[in-house]
């Protein structure tokens, strides 16, 4: 069973790198970008789990492991086809 978790900063919390980029695309000439957040994917691989162990194991490795939940808030979903 393969699960995507996508981390970025909470939307409080200033994303310095989201703001170069999107000073970047207004010089290019793209006005209509309104706010660009960055983040980070992780897929994995949870061999052997069940549907209800991933729903128990995966907020639990994005807390403790993936994510500073202070700054930061996950979000996670099972890939489909797996």
């Amino acid at each position: 069973m393969r699960v995507r978790i996508l981390v970025s900063f909470k939307d409080s919390v200033l994303d310095p790198q989201g703001q170069t980029v999107k000073n970047a695309l207004h010089t290019m000439g793209y006005d209509a970008v309104k706010d660009v957040r960055q983040g980070k994917v992780f897929e994995i691989d949870l061999a052997g789990a069940t549907k209800k162990e991933a729903e128990r194991l995966v907020p639990e490795i994005a807390r403790r492991v993936l994510a500073n939940p202070i700054i930061e808030k996950f979000e996670w979903d099972f890939l489909k086809g797996e």
